[in-house]
């Protein structure tokens, strides 16, 4: 297919790598719509929830794994004097790092920041057309289109919150909030907190939150993931740990909330709480594409059909999606992605065809669902041990190439 012109719609870290693997295999132009005023993605920390668009990030995030296995493959996240030397990096400390990526790459140039893709559509002649608006000086907005020969989709999964559904939260007097908008410990200070989830941000929180409150209660959906943390010989709770007593783990969801300010888990114990955190993830959401334009649907948090998470069968290899994976080392896989996509466009590496892809993808489903894998863990790589991108790895990555 030679050169290609590429819109890549997002500039955290799946758009800046696709935006370098696109350019170094001679696509061009590509353009990287990104509608916050910097490069970071969900990296961007901002202290102001008060936006339409603001990160996840809370001020005491750090990695969840070393910065061994954070970086790409050939530009590692080595530690310095002048920034975070941990092990496991704070946020701020990973920003530093992809904007200097996109410094050492040259990749400011093919950005276009504060610009928000509207709507994505595929014209007659299977080009796409991509709809934005852009801020001017004094907060004028302009809006403009373009039309590209491929789209790569770099849009995150970490910007449309997902609540629990809890019976009778309408009537319930506390305060409500999701992880999305948790920034600081200190609103809670003194009060009763229950929150949602155990995983990586409830953890964080939940531990965060245990500092200034009076109590926390976390509700867990599996009692496998607590069982660690709980006594094997008695009903209630017991603290987490030692370093927060205040801190209890209930091997159960909540059920109810109640108008006298109860909160009530599914084993029947109850507290009375001051506020509700969501720590219950986030959904897939593509508010520029029309799903049936695009040949995929979002089902429970499964985004398909799409082979090896990246390609719609139906219409590959003109749009694709980068960065919909989680539980694994992700800018790596970012950048396998990457470039499997970017030789895809030019012709140096070949798909199979639409019916072996969708047979493909078929068979991955049925190996989830016999395992009984909720599809909302379809794109789980920690789940998905079918995940495999045949010869990717090998092609991948061609050291020393900028």
């Amino acid at each position: 297919m030679g050169s290609l012109s590429v819109a890549v719609i997002g500039a955290g870290a799946a758009g800046l790598a696709a935006a370098r693997e696109l350019r170094r295999e001679g696509h061009g132009p590509v353009v990287v719509f990104e509608r916050c005023a910097g490069v970071g993605g969900t990296w961007l920390y901002d202290d102001k929830v008060s936006t339409n668009h603001h990160s996840s990030l809370y001020a005491s995030l750090r990695t969840n794994l070393p910065r061994e296995t954070m970086g790409f493959l050939d530009f590692p996240l080595v530690s310095s004097d002048s920034g975070d030397s941990r092990r496991f990096p704070g946020h701020a400390e990973v920003l530093r790092y992809l904007q200097e990526f996109a410094r050492r790459f040259d990749l400011h140039g093919m950005v276009k920041l504060q610009t928000e893709v509207l709507s994505v559509r595929r014209e007659a002649s299977s080009s796409w057309k991509v709809t934005y608006s852009r801020k001017q000086e004094e907060k004028e907005v302009i809006v403009e289109e373009e039309v590209f020969d491929a789209v790569v989709v770099c849009n995150g999964h970490f910007t449309h919150p997902r609540l629990a559904d809890i019976a009778g939260i309408d009537g319930w007097p506390g305060k409500q909030m999701h992880s999305h908008s948790y920034r600081v410990a200190d609103p809670f200070h003194g009060q009763v907190v229950v929150v949602i989830g155990y995983k990586p941000s409830g953890m964080d929180i939940s531990r965060d939150i245990a500092g200034v409150a009076k109590e926390v209660h976390v509700a867990i959906r599996s009692p496998a993931a607590a069982a660690a943390n709980i006594s094997q010989t008695q009903q209630m709770p017991l603290p987490a740990n030692q370093a927060h007593p205040n801190l209890w783990l209930h091997s159960c969801t909540v059920e109810r909330a109640e108008g006298d300010g109860s909160v009530v888990f599914q084993d029947g114990s109850r507290v009375k709480a001051d506020a509700i955190v969501h720590c219950t993830g986030y959904k897939y959401s593509f508010p520029f594409l029309d799903e049936d334009d695009a040949g995929i649907n979002v089902d429970d948090n499964r985004v398909g059909p799409l082979y090896k998470h990246v390609f719609p069968p139906r219409l590959a290899p003109h749009i694709s999606f980068i960065g919909l994976p989680f539980r694994a080392m992700l800018f790596p896989v970012f950048q396998l992605q990457s470039n499997w996509v970017a030789g895809v466009l030019s012709g140096r590496i070949e798909l199979p065809s639409q019916e072996e892809m969708m047979k493909d993808v078929a068979a991955f489903y049925s190996d989830l669902e016999a395992r009984g894998c909720p599809k909302r863990y379809t794109h789980d790589l920690g789940t998905s041990v079918r995940f495999r991108v045949r010869g990717l790895a090998g092609r991948a990555i061609r050291a020393g190439q900028d």
